[in-house]
């Protein structure tokens, strides 16, 4: 059984990056269904293999498979290997990213029809889902960086995959910069585990870290620094920027320029969350640091609730459900300082269904209203997509944590969790996602309200061509909107009070808050009517009345509101001036100072004085010394007389000293 499992997990990893290379490299000799039944094959085999290995590990509990599948380089005394590590955290990854990319996949044939470079598009995902699976799937820090690096290279070409547009080609290469701040961090953390560990293995890093609980390093001046708060944070700046938290959060946004389709998968369950996913997977190193705690659990704070403010105010539907991300990211970050690993977990799973239902309901409707985005042009459209009505309406209230839908129950426990931390900034925390609710039913429903409800406002040609969208784009909607609605049902009993993670994750007994909320947990039903005992479902309400007075009942109170709170509006559309900042003091500044570098080293000092200052120094001794080629015979002789004493000179006044 244990060969048999072995070649699964390869086929898992390895049935992506295949599809992937035919599509690329013979996408021509294919044709355009060639590439997208090859890529859609590969990525269904390695879901399904991924549920088979899921049933294995969680049904069957069978043991953790832990083995090198070969070793890449040994160089002094450590191994570099490409190894799996197939357990319960790294299943449950598995079966989120192959299932969503298999849906996002069949729904790419739809959104990108007519396309040019449908075979590229193709090859892109599909090697995007491949190196999210060499991550999760990965037992030593080599191979985690390898596929850290392989989804940011991916995302880079995805996000620009219009590359005629300016803005695309902006956004890409911003994505690319922001997250190369967060990996020089990643770097570092992962440099300081070699060297203090001699190897790069989890399973020895994770056995030999209470040997280094106390040890402490000098970085700069006398301060000493404990060695697990350095290499925790470090990591951690890493998952800043793969999880775009506060303020490595800004090239998120602006990844809207990429197809849809990628615009879901990014958001939903690849790039963003394996700096969760990360987090939770080095647990043992991160309870030794109640510090890097607490700096996950501010960070993860902020992010919740003030990105969450940001789409109060977008008008374009995929920035609106962006913004979205980045605050539901953050309340998973938040769980993390607070140590609630597995309800981050959980959060991760329902939000990765859902979201990746709302994007592609999102573009489902930018479809059929011609590529139209901006929602103040919408409205009404419930009457001609039902369908994508009904699915965005499942995707909108399993995002605010609706009362029995999945995020209801992911939402509550982070809530909860943050309730019960005693870790530094958690008073912070609670306030920020319980604030954050309010907020979040109050955009969601904003967009649901404005797009499908309401007056028409596009032109009368559009909506009388208005139509439900395709049966390949509709069916990933119904398919998605199931585990959206019901999977927390299943998970909550396991996940966070059972041994669903056992010893994959680790929680010390004096941050174990879910242990604490675990007493009171008397199944689903009861968990779901203690909730209306508690603010949280009372301020989803709070949004939805909100946004329905707000978008259908008065829809011209926004802009009285507006006119009343200019500055505070004209604040949230400048995106507190995260993007102004960056472009003046890091675009300008390094730009002014390649300039002056330029000017002092290529201008001054290699073409001035090395390259011209050569030549003019050479210009002027040969002209010196030309002077001395008279032509003349006796001026000749004379030097040579001149010449000759000088010698005899130096002769005489050697031997006489």
């Amino acid at each position: 059984m244990t060969d048999n499992m072995e070649q699964i997990y390869l086929a898992i990893v390895l049935s992506p990056l295949i599809g992937s290379i035919i599509a690329g490299l013979f996408g021509k000799v294919i044709g355009r269904s060639g590439a997208h039944w090859i890529t859609i094959i590969g990525v269904a085999i390695s879901s399904i293999l991924s549920m088979i290995a899921y049933n294995h590990h969680i049904f069957n509990d069978a043991p953790d498979y832990n083995q090198a599948v070969y070793t890449w380089l040994s160089s002094g005394g450590i191994d570099f290997q490409v190894g799996f590590l197939i357990d319960p955290l790294s299943v449950t990854m598995m079966v989120v990213v192959t299932f969503v990319s298999w849906m996002i996949h069949i729904y790419t044939i739809g959104y990108m029809h007519d396309d040019p470079g449908y075979q590229r598009f193709f090859s892109y995902i599909s090697l995007f889902t491949f190196a999210m699976l060499m991550l999760v799937m990965s037992n030593n820090f080599m191979q985690l960086f390898f596929g850290w690096e392989a989804v940011g290279l991916v995302s880079y070409l995805l996000i620009g995959f219009w590359y005629k547009k300016d803005t695309a080609i902006f956004a890409n290469l911003k994505a690319f910069l922001v997250n190369r701040v967060g990996d020089f961090g990643f770097l570092l953390g992962i440099a300081a585990v070699l060297m203090y560990f001699n190897t790069l293995d989890y399973a020895e890093v994770f056995a030999n870290v209470n040997q280094h609980a106390d040890t402490t390093i000098v970085i700069f001046g006398e301060q000493a620094w404990s060695l697990m708060t350095v290499i925790c944070i470090c990591l951690f700046i890493g998952a800043m920027g793969k999880s775009a938290q506060v303020p490595l959060h800004v090239w998120l946004p602006d990844s809207m320029e990429g197809p849809t389709p990628i615009s879901a998968l990014i958001h939903a369950a690849t790039m963003v969350t394996a700096g969760i996913f990360m987090v939770s997977r080095m647990s043992p190193l991160f309870e030794l640091s109640e510090t890097a705690l607490s700096f996950i659990l501010i960070i993860g704070s902020i992010t919740a609730l003030f990105m969450g403010f940001l789409g109060l105010v977008q008008n374009d539907i995929k920035r609106v459900v962006a913004y979205s991300t980045l605050s539901q990211l953050g309340y998973m970050t938040v769980a993390l300082g607070a140590s609630a690993y597995a309800a981050a977990m959980f959060h991760l799973v329902t939000h990765a269904f859902f979201k990746a239902l709302l994007f592609l309901g999102a573009g489902s409707v930018i479809i059929i209203m011609h590529h139209e985005q901006d929602m103040r042009k919408m409205g009404g459209l419930y009457k001609r997509m039902p369908i994508t009505w009904i699915t965005c309406l499942v995707g909108s209230i399993a995002l605010i944590g609706f009362p029995g839908t999945s995020g209801f129950f992911s939402k509550d426990a982070i809530i909860e969790a943050v309730h019960h931390s005693d870790i530094y900034g958690s008073g912070f925390a609670y306030f920020a996602v319980l604030s954050g609710v309010f907020f979040t039913a109050l955009y969601s429903f904003r967009l649901f309200f404005m797009t499908f409800h309401g007056e028409e406002r596009m032109d009368k040609e559009t909506w009388m061509h208005l139509h439900e969208a395709p049966a390949v784009v509709t069916v990933p909607l119904v398919v998605l909107a199931i585990p959206s609605l019901i999977l927390g049902v299943f998970l909550i009993g396991p996940m966070l009070f059972g041994d669903y993670f056992g010893s994959t994750i680790y929680v010390a007994a004096e941050h174990n808050v879910l242990a604490e909320i675990a007493e009171n947990y008397h199944g689903v039903f009861l968990f779901t009517l203690h909730a209306f005992k508690h603010p949280p479902v009372y301020l989803a309400f709070a949004g939805i009345l909100v946004a329905w007075l707000c978008y259908i009942k008065f829809p011209n109170l926004p802009e009285k509101l507006v006119s009343r709170i200019g500055i505070i509006h004209k604040v949230l559309l400048n995106k507190y001036g995260f993007d102004d900042f960056n472009q003046a003091v890091f675009a300008k500044g390094s730009t002014g100072l390649g300039k002056g570098l330029w000017k002092v080293g290529d201008v001054s000092l290699i073409d001035g004085l090395l390259v011209n200052g050569t030549a003019q120094s050479v210009r002027i001794i040969s002209g010196i010394i030309r002077q001395v080629q008279t032509g003349y015979l006796y001026h000749y002789a004379f030097a040579i007389i001149l010449g000759l004493l000088a010698l005899i000179f130096v002769f005489v006044h050697g031997v006489l000293a």
